[in-house]
């Protein structure tokens, strides 16, 4: 926390920035966790085949997973508020030009360039960096769970009323009016600015200091390596979900409603794992997250394709979906101190973006080439269990301090 506010001010600018952060993380991950729907009106519309608009998406995963770890070492030197603010910005553009497009070139210039790079800015990396500069260490984890919380809020908001327009005026003016909602961060960019100047407890360290202090920890590799699934989960999907589910025979509000419950059910999860966090080893959760994921992605494919078993599934998934959010970068944040947490907390999340291409990407595919997404939940499955086994030896102890026991 700055040194210069004092204990009152320095407690209501924490909260005024867990607030902005949190409506940030609401619209920019509300609109964003949308484009599932338009996965087949615009593929329909523009005679363009699935691999195509997952193309897109993955475009999207991928530059927002490259460019966080930059777009975070600029958060940690001048604040993220200005970041933000331009940010926004360029994703009411991207949204403005999906409206007009014409081709599946058209489609990730908008949707998978324009909106991938803009979300580096308003999401998650830039954000929980924000938050944690301002909170002290005991509420730190409660404060990320909180202001992921806000991702999960705005699936929930956002989602339905993404469905009511594509229903209603189609998914030109779909984009346009989300492309409006989306304006409202550019003012809440505000409420997010501000730096620290120090490493926890006032050590002074360089920015090269910390990457190669993060290069040499095996609990960071493993915490990288770990972080690469939950974005291939999240990714398939979040983007393949609604198609599968009116591929098996269920009406389209189906998949809406389905991700709309994610949203729903996140809400708790990344609260309930930020509280958690704070009072239990947080690799173990993670594991555990990851473990019970497979478990219910097992019990879905086993079970019958109904509107009932897609709505309890999307439930168990959603109350999973981002409470990895929480517990990763508090073990980011735990391990090396706030003064870098956008930057390495980026880097972890450039292989969750990675994990995203592929989950967005390969199912499509996968689906292009076989008629099926059964591959893809296979491999979903495999992935699961591996994360469980990587995040079970992470340990918790700040590197320093690990570095001087060795």
């Amino acid at each position: 926390m700055p040194h210069h506010l004092s204990s009152a001010a320095a407690s209501r600018k924490a909260w005024i920035t867990v607030f902005c952060a949190s409506m940030i993380l609401t619209l920019s991950m509300g609109v964003r966790q949308g484009f599932g729907l338009f996965l087949q009106p615009v593929s329909v519309d523009l005679g363009i085949g699935r691999e195509a608009f997952g193309l897109a998406v993955a475009l999207q995963n991928l530059l927002w997973g490259v460019a966080q770890p930059f777009v975070g070492a600029l958060a940690d030197r001048y604040g993220a508020g200005w970041l933000a603010a331009a940010g926004a910005a360029l994703y009411v553009a991207g949204l403005l030009a999906a409206s007009s497009i014409g081709s599946a070139f058209g489609l990730h210039l908008s949707v998978g360039v324009m909106v991938g790079l803009s979300l580096t800015t308003v999401t998650f990396g830039v954000m929980l960096g924000a938050v944690g500069r301002f909170v002290p260490p005991e509420k730190r984890s409660l404060a990320f769970g909180i202001t992921t919380a806000g991702g999960s809020l705005g699936q929930f908001l956002v989602v339905p009323g993404a469905q009511a327009l594509l229903e209603e005026v189609g998914w030109r003016m779909a984009f346009t009016v989300l492309a409006a909602v989306m304006a409202v961060a550019i003012v809440l960019a505000l409420g997010v600015a501000g730096r620290s100047e120090t490493r926890e407890g006032g050590e002074s360290q360089s920015i090269s200091e910390a990457l190669r202090e993060a290069g040499a920890s095996r609990d960071y590799k493993l915490l990288v390596s770990g972080y690469f699934v939950c974005g291939l989960h999240l990714a398939f999907i979040g983007t393949h979900l609604p198609a599968y589910l009116t591929d098996s025979g269920l009406p389209p509000s189906t998949g809406a409603t389905a991700l709309a419950l994610v949203g729903l059910f996140n809400i708790f999860g990344s609260y309930l794992f930020g509280v958690w966090g704070g009072r239990w080893r947080k690799n173990m959760l993670l594991a555990g997250i990851y473990f019970a994921r497979t478990l219910a992605i097992v019990a879905f494919l086993l079970a019958p394709v109904s509107v009932p078993s897609a709505l309890v599934f999307a439930s168990v998934m959603g109350f999973l979906w981002l409470g990895t959010v929480p517990l990763t970068s508090g073990l980011v944040s735990g391990m090396f101190g706030v003064r870098y947490l956008s930057t390495l907390f980026g880097i972890v999340f450039f292989s969750h973006q990675v994990g995203s291409f592929f989950g967005a990407w390969a199912a499509g595919y996968a689906y292009d080439l076989f008629g099926s997404y059964d591959m893809a939940w296979l491999v979903a499955i495999a992935f699961g269990l591996a994360a469980t086994l990587i995040h079970l030896p992470i340990r918790e102890i700040p590197a320093a301090r690990l570095s001087a026991a060795e």
